[in-house]
């Protein structure tokens, strides 16, 4: 009989609480089933949120992360609990978008890596980051994130 690969998770399957900063935060990972494959993962979180260290104002995203796994995968509930760590978290949107790929690069060291954060105008200008580790592998099509660009709502007379 196989070993039991999901043993060691702590958070899926159990009342967990969202972490109270991004330090906090622990990002599980389990075997990759498939390591011999390569193929592509895709996260999206559209109401990503954080706040202005400044401002103390709150920020919001919409985040595409892309990876080609190696030896371990992302297991989902740990990732969606330290996305929203960050809701009271006070860090530049640029700090947030790289931290993200950080610890995911340092969690399961994937084949390739790309992120995309889409972050929402507070004032006028709306802010794209994108990050990505290295060209994807040549086996593996990445296609483009296709979010659509913010556009302002069309004002209202009264």
């Amino acid at each position: 009989m196989a070993d039991n690969i999901y043993e060691n998770l702590n958070q899926l399957g159990h009342a967990t609480g969202i972490p109270a900063s991004p330090d906090e935060a622990v990002l599980e990972s389990v075997a990759n089933p498939h390591p011999q494959s390569p193929y592509l993962v895709r996260f999206t979180a559209p109401d990503f949120t954080s706040i202005c260290p400044v401002t103390g104002q709150p920020d919001s995203a919409h985040l595409v992360i892309d990876m080609v796994p190696a030896k371990r995968i992302v297991e989902s509930k740990s990732l969606k609990l330290y996305l929203a760590s960050f809701r009271n978290h006070g860090a530049f949107q640029e700090d947030c978008t790289l931290a993200i790929a950080g610890k995911i690069v340092d969690a399961i060291e994937p084949r390739w890596l790309r992120i995309g954060g889409y972050w929402h105008p507070r004032g006028v200008i709306p802010i794209d980051l994108l990050h990505q580790t290295a060209d994807p592998p040549a086996r593996v099509r990445a296609p483009p994130h296709r979010v659509a660009p913010h556009r302002r709502p069309p004002r209202t007379s009264k």
